[in-house]
């Protein structure tokens, strides 16, 4: 499905081609892509990366589509080490200074900075005590279809994605409780 079948389908599920209900329908898709994305980890989603830890900065850049980590690990030789997920008052608690170096165990997600709110990055700890390679596996949001016309919800689980817009236009509507709850339970099922 794309996305001009997918707004073809809300405006007749929803029985409203009002003029104001139309311009809100890329709000309704982007939200439900949002409620999909946040919900469920799609393995066709997933990425890898890697970037460099530097020696005394214990902050390393999350990707600009980040939406949560699969898995961390440092580089050190050949061999793969894993860092734990932990909260930023661990590292801080465990490590709490600079100067407390070593190859990093464990990370945490840090930010977002007042400067740039979307900006994210990771903390680690202990501080690297030297450069290391780091690979990231993570899950992304992908462009939306409202942008890209055609997308992976839409070509692999149009259903869902569907059902989710359909409860955000629902919700816009104000309409029956009874209608919001179908198209949840639908969207559940999908």
């Amino acid at each position: 499905m794309n996305y001009a079948e997918l707004t073809t389908a809300i405006i007749d599920y929803a029985e409203s081609s009002e003029q104001l209900f139309v311009d809100n329908i890329p709000t309704f898709v982007q939200q439900a892509e949002e409620r999909i994305y946040n919900s469920v980890q799609i393995p066709a989603l997933r990425k890898n990366v890697t970037g460099t830890l530097t020696q005394g900065n214990k902050y390393l850049s999350a990707p600009n589509d980040y939406l949560s980590t699969y898995s961390l690990a440092v580089i050190d030789g050949d061999n793969y080490e894993y860092l734990l997920n932990k909260d930023v008052n661990f590292i801080r608690q465990a490590y709490p200074s600079v100067t407390d170096t070593g190859i990093p165990a464990y990370y945490a997600i840090f930010g977002p900075n007042s400067g740039n709110l979307d900006e994210l990055s990771f903390i680690m700890g202990p501080t690297p005590d030297t450069y290391y390679t780091a690979e990231l596996h993570y899950f992304y949001y992908p462009e939306s279809i409202v942008t890209a016309n055609t997308s992976w919800l839409g070509d692999n689980f149009d259903s869902a994605l569907l059902n989710a817009s359909l409860m955000e236009a629902l919700t816009y509507m104000k309409g029956e409780q009874d209608l919001v709850a179908l198209y949840k339970g639908r969207f559940d099922e999908a």
